[in-house]
């Protein structure tokens, strides 16, 4: 055994992995209870091209669209999501969002590129949603950039995090209506005037911890195609659909 391997195994001894949700003892660090993970909704099986909601049916390598990307098409080419906004899945992602539980990037960005292969066989300039300076401030740190750091650190992609400004300090969009957040949102985010060059012809990847509506995605989708992006597509880590 060599001398790391000795130090990892001391290291778990005194220190023994825990689940990432309830503190239990799991196999391996960044990992899930055999409960949790049960309890938690991951989206497999046919999704919605668009915005990665998970539909009835099988998967067939057809491309198919819920009724909601139908009636009002996407400013994005593709969309994916990795779990369900609901249940394991919500406290998890208010865990990462306002429990400074910045632990969770990690393993959550591999639950990210599992859901979106497609999307990242091309290595894309991954590209986070961004915070308003002022929420930033008092968070701390933009649990989408985290999110997308690591995804692009897993996947051998480079990160712009800062490649999008949110000039417009709105109010919080939960409980409003598709139309309200569009209207709060439009002109909010805007290219970073430094960082055009870098959006310029680039396929682009837009990462986020939580799609509902998506009035959020497509304010940034509008701003990377203004600054040039060729493509833009979205990867969330969580879901939310109608029940």
């Amino acid at each position: 055994m060599t001398l790391r391997a000795r130090i990892q195994t001391a290291v778990s001894l005194v220190y023994p992995a825990r689940c990432l949700n309830c503190g239990g003892l799991v196999e391996s660090d960044f990992g899930l209870c055999s409960a949790c993970w049960r309890d938690t909704s991951f989206i497999s099986g046919l999704v919605c091209d668009s915005c990665g909601a998970p539909l009835p049916g099988e998967a067939d390598d057809q491309i198919v669209q819920c009724d909601a990307c139908l009636r009002t098409p996407r400013e994005w080419s593709q969309g994916r999501a990795a779990l369900l906004y609901g249940g394991q899945g919500r406290r998890l992602v208010l865990a990462l969002k306002h429990g400074d539980r910045t632990d969770l990037a990690r393993p959550a960005s591999s639950w990210m590129a599992r859901a979106a292969p497609d999307l990242l066989a091309d290595k894309p300039l991954v590209v986070p949603v961004p915070l308003h300076w002022t929420r930033l401030l008092r968070r701390r740190y933009n649990q989408s950039a985290l999110l997308a750091q690591a995804l692009a650190a897993r996947e051998g992609c480079d990160c712009c995090p800062d490649a999008l400004v949110r000039v417009t300090k709105t109010p919080m969009l939960e409980g409003r209506s598709r139309e309200e957040r569009m209207m709060l949102l439009d002109e909010a985010i805007r290219p970073n005037p430094r960082m055009t060059s870098r959006l310029d012809g680039q396929r682009v990847l837009l990462v986020d911890d939580v799609m509902t509506s998506g009035s959020t995605l497509s304010a940034c989708a509008r701003a990377c195609v203004a600054a040039g992006a060729a493509k833009v597509s979205v990867l969330v880590l969580a879901r939310v659909t109608a029940a």
